[in-house]
């Protein structure tokens, strides 16, 4: 299983291969003008900011819980509660 730490130093391209290989979706949402996917990666949460009007991937970075995104992911899903 993987730490945030050694995800966070991979390069963009390496945390998109192992994300969709090793995790595992949760829901997604819109928010602005991306689509946010949200992963379970080993014991940590991840969201994927994909901007549609590029097809582009711009960054993953992990599920703060402290940000107004988590009213669009509780009103669909309860997420479990520890240390993510």
């Amino acid at each position: 299983m993987i730490a945030w730490t050694e995800f966070d130093e991979l390069t963009l391209e390496e945390k998109i291969s192992m994300l969709y290989e090793e995790g595992t979706f949760v829901m997604g949402i819109r928010y602005y003008g991306y689509k946010v996917n949200l992963y379970l990666l080993g014991n940590f949460y991840l969201e994927v900011f994909i901007n549609h009007k590029f097809s582009l991937i711009e960054k993953i970075i992990p599920l703060d819980r402290m940000h107004s995104r988590m009213k669009f992911y509780s009103d669909q899903i309860q997420l479990p509660k520890g240390e993510f």
